[in-house]
């Protein structure tokens, strides 16, 4: 793993991983039935050793009846009954079933195999003998029969259980196979210190870890199988926990590291809140009072600035600069796109005047001699505040003193251009604000950031207009034509969002350039399109128009949803809305109702409507609180879909579930915090046994932390 510690030594390596785990990591071919074929399937399903098969829970189960007489069967069902074999009847020709016929003197059972070998049949089911069959029983022309039963048995033998367990499958594996490897990984399965608080395990009434594996793999029933079940919680819970007790560990690591307090007289700031149309929100000022805290400390911050739109996150970031300004350093304003980086620099250039304090943009378009006295001017100290794209990360850039940077929408950076940022700072690295507009639900937020302070914006500031959501069908185009130009007229500005810049073959959606086309025909010179592909000067000198009023119109695909502010615009119409995910439709929506005017957005639709898409446009047409629209993306996409399962960061559970155990997880911060606080070596009896789980669970960066003591 990569270490993203800005300025600290990477960690020793560890002590090896305990020897009584060691029967759990050697390799899945060393459990009974598991040679090459079966080990190659068992890969693909990510299990290669011992430890990833008792991870790999059954996901559901089979009911099997057992059946006094063969007269007494219900078909459809899974039944187990005892019957004497009769008469075999082979394949007539390629390609037919192997019949055997079977009764018990109630009725009959015909038991049927396709490609099976006479060898084996005839000694499964010798004529004459008793044999216990169970297996799916249906009716075919009105007879029962039973297509290669799930278990052929002697009397004497063991009867199948009442409830057995189905295991995910892939390539060669069988529900025998699995089960079988699956009781021999049982076997191995050490006893360890318990790692869960005693407390939290009487209360919760959870087996101990050793039981709740051997529980989760014998499922009892379906409500066994359930997220709630005591097995299944707890050992969800150990997962959460190994996994929050890592990001714990990387949280202390990084508060121990070179940090600087920068503590400021409130001074500049006062400045800025004067100037203000109205106070800040109560959320504002808390967010802003928990980074003044951090910056205060010794140790470097590291926090999640997490607010919906138009929640009003900008003014916390200009705030929470004016602290490192007002303690004598600098400060950095990352934006991911340079429309955004100018778009913060014009709004925060006003704030900044009334502050007495030089702010400035750098981005990759600035060159020649203006770039270099603005890098002079940075590294001499004369600018307090830059605003900036992923050109600040070049070597040339050096700041006099930066003690601050801000991230908007960490995301779009990696950790490899959050070092370099780090190492921009001359005394230690600068503390850490990210910022982000996308509302995350609170489960995911623990999991993705857990390892950051968090601060949440959770009110809109005094000004902002409700905005009027319409859902219509896009066969109703002409009518909102009508209004749109009626709007215009009387001076109103409006986004018209397409989901893609070019026709596609494959997906039926509306091309932006061929939406202009039509527009500006209809509303010749105050329409402008911009769109991801646009040369830069292009897409900045069609925003700009717009946002001074030259356009009225502009046609854009999603390069607008975030970041993109202008106050006079009211209207958004999101063109094949059912297309487009929840979260990124409120996202667009939050470009209007900016400013003091009454402000609409119309969401088209093409028919036929599917269920999901009718859901998530009722969600957003029923509320503009960007929280509760996460929550239901969540329901509805899962975790992984909701963040983007390429850069979620989300970690990779076996068994524990964050759609549906947002509650575990929030324990488990609150635990792991705990526990690190009263037992910072992790020495006790209790830290001791986190050791053993962290090394279960392959935390290896936790490992590597805790060598490093």
């Amino acid at each position: 793993m990569a270490d993203d510690r800005a300025g600290l030594k990477p960690a020793e390596p560890p002590k090896g991983r305990p020897p009584q785990l060691f029967p759990l990591f050697a390799g899945a071919e060393t459990l009974p039935g598991i040679g090459p074929k079966a080990a190659e399937s068992l890969q693909s399903l990510g299990v290669t050793r011992p430890r990833d098969l008792l991870l790999t829970l059954p996901h559901a189960g089979v009911v099997r009846r057992s059946v006094a007489r063969l007269a007494d069967l219900c078909p459809p069902e899974v039944a187990t009954v005892t019957v004497t074999v009769g008469r075999h009847h082979p394949p007539a020709t390629r390609g037919r079933p192997w019949r055997v016929v079977c009764s018990d003197g109630s009725g009959d059972l015909t038991v049927v195999f396709f490609n099976a070998k006479r060898e084996w049949i005839e000694g499964q089911l010798p004529t004459g003998q008793t044999r216990v069959l169970s297996g799916k029983v249906e009716l075919f022309d009105g007879l029962a029969q039973m297509v290669h039963p799930d278990h052929i048995l002697r009397v004497t033998d063991p009867p199948p259980p009442a409830f057995e367990p189905v295991y995910p499958l892939a390539g060669s594996l069988t529900q025998k196979v699995m089960a079988r490897a699956n009781a021999a990984a049982l076997e191995r399965v050490p006893v360890l210190e318990e790692w869960i608080d005693a407390g939290l395990l009487r209360s919760k009434a959870w087996p101990g870890w050793g039981e709740a594996l051997a529980a989760a793999h014998a499922p009892a029933s379906m409500d066994d199988l359930s997220a709630d079940a005591p097995a299944r919680a707890r050992l969800a819970y150990d997962e959460l926990l190994a996994h929050q007790m890592t990001l714990a560990l990387i949280r202390r690591d990084r508060r121990r590291g070179a940090g600087r307090a920068s503590a400021g007289d409130g001074g500049l700031r006062s400045r800025v809140l004067h100037s203000l149309p109205w106070p800040p929100t109560g959320a504002q000022q808390r967010a802003v009072g928990e980074v003044a805290a951090d910056m205060a400390a010794p140790q470097r911050m590291n926090r999640l600035l997490q607010g919906d739109v138009g929640a009003g996150k900008t003014l916390v970031a200009l705030l929470s600069l004016l602290i490192a300004v007002e303690a004598g350093g600098q400060g950095v304003l990352m934006a991911p796109t340079e429309i955004l980086a100018r778009q913060h620099f014009a709004a925060l250039s006003p704030l900044a005047q009334a502050a007495g304090v030089r702010l400035a943009v750098l981005t990759g378009r600035d060159k020649g001699e203006d770039r270099a006295e603005i890098l002079r001017d940075l590294a001499e100290g004369r600018i307090d505040i830059l605003v900036g794209t992923h050109a600040v990360f070049q070597k040339e850039v050096e700041f006099h003193d930066l003690r601050l940077a801000v991230i908007d929408e960490q995301h779009r950076f990696g950790v490899a251009q959050r070092l370099e940022l780090a190492a921009k700072g001359r005394v230690a690295p600068p503390d850490m604000l990210v910022m982000t507009a996308t509302p995350i639900p609170r489960s995911l937020a623990l999991a993705q950031y857990g390892d950051m302070d968090l601060s949440v914006l959770d009110e809109k500031p005094p000004g902002r207009q409700p905005i009027t959501t319409i859902v219509l069908s896009d066969q109703r185009l002409t009518d909102v034509t009508a209004r749109l130009h009626a709007a215009l007229s009387t001076g109103a500005r409006a986004y018209w969002v397409c989901p893609l810049v070019e026709e596609s073959e494959t997906v039926d959606l509306t091309a932006a350039e061929d939406r202009f086309v039509k527009l500006r025909a209809a509303f010749g010179d105050a329409v402008r399109l911009v769109h991801g592909q646009m040369p830069a000067e292009a897409r900045d000198a069609a925003m700009a128009d717009f946002a001074a009023g030259r356009a009225q119109l502009l046609v854009a695909t999603t390069v607008i949803e975030v970041g993109v502010d202008v106050s006079e615009a009211t209207i958004m119409v999101i063109e094949r809305a059912e297309s487009f995910g929840l979260a990124q439709l409120h996202q667009l929506r939050g470009r209007v109702g900016r400013g003091p005017g009454q402000s609409t957005c119309v969401l088209l639709y093409q028919e036929p409507l599917g269920e999901s898409g009718r859901r998530r446009l009722q969600i957003l047409r029923e509320t503009e609180d960007g929280f509760r629209i996460a929550e239901e993306d969540l329901q509805m996409r899962g975790a992984g879909d909701v963040l983007g399962t390429a850069q979620s960061g989300l970690p990779r559970f076996r068994i524990a579930d964050l759609e549906r155990q947002p509650a575990l997880l929030a324990l488990a911060r609150s635990d792991a915090r705990a526990l690190l606080e009263s037992d910072p070596q992790l020495a006790s009896p209790r830290g001791r046994a986190i050791r053993a789980l962290l090394w279960f669970m392959e935390q290896d960066k936790a490992i590597r932390l805790m060598a490093a003591g």
